[in-house]
């Protein structure tokens, strides 16, 4: 954890990658796209905890077809700035079997934590994984699995806002802000 001035010294000398207008016209244009697939399917969307909630609380809002909410807590950051062991803390409360399932998320960085979600939903009984990221990071390295639906990009660099967070500090942005480069 980072304390208030900390927090505020990062976001000051971060830049800006993607406006809140921005964010929110993309996040508009995945809805759509989520909707012209799944309208016909009664999907559970599950939401990871903690990233995944702004994203999802906006997308949600805007999906005019009948769905149940759940939602799944696994990660591997914590307080740190790279990823380590898998940890998994929640899973859904719905029963997946045969159903279609949408996991919503912040970002798809290397993969590992959206692939092993994806396997145990699969290992749950669904019938089919949809995945849904705010952010895919161009790290310019093989995933193990690719996002069905996008809404930003973001380049290889630590980013944080809207659901990400720097040292456990400032999710609640409504843009998203790369850590500058030294």
């Amino acid at each position: 954890m980072i304390d208030g001035q900390q927090a505020t010294c990062i976001l000051a000398a971060a830049d800006l990658l993607h406006s809140a207008e921005t964010v929110a016209v993309a996040i508009s244009r995945v809805a759509r796209r989520i909707t012209e697939t799944l309208r016909d399917s009664r999907p559970v969307v599950l939401c990871v905890m903690n990233g995944g909630v702004p994203f999802a609380g906006q997308l949600l809002t805007q999906l005019n077809f009948p769905l149940e909410f759940d939602y799944l807590q696994v990660g591997r950051y914590g307080q740190a700035t790279a990823g380590s062991d898998l940890s998994w803390r929640v899973e859904p409360s719905l029963p997946l079997a045969g159903r279609t399932v949408l996991v919503v998320d912040d970002i798809l960085d290397e993969g590992v934590t959206l692939a092993a979600i994806r396997e145990r939903v699969v290992q749950l009984g669904a019938r089919t994984c949809w995945t849904a990221v705010l952010a895919d990071k161009l790290n310019g390295r093989e995933k193990p699995v690719r996002a069905d639906f996008v809404a930003l990009t973001v380049p290889d660099r630590f980013v944080f806002g809207y659901g990400m967070d720097v040292r456990g500090a400032w999710r609640n942005l409504p843009a998203i802000y790369a850590m500058r480069e030294d």
